[in-house]
């Protein structure tokens, strides 16, 4: 799996999983609803691919181009 989310898109999706942890914390009946993505999130986050870019075809990592 080639990387295709880059440190700027990663660090908002760890903001964006941590932000959602306390709501879920917080919001005790809307738990699940608020986990499930802040795991999503998480996970490509912290591995740098996202399904969803792969299938638009988007990539936010930048690589050196050497020939």
């Amino acid at each position: 799996m080639k990387s295709n989310v880059g440190k700027v898109d990663q660090t908002i999706r760890y903001i964006i999983a941590i932000v959602l942890i306390v709501l879920a914390a917080i919001l005790q009946n809307a738990w699940l609803w608020l986990l499930i993505p802040a795991v999503i999130l998480g996970v490509t986050a912290s591995i740098s691919w996202c399904g969803i870019y792969k299938i638009f075809g988007v990539n936010t990592c930048k690589f050196d181009k050497k020939k």
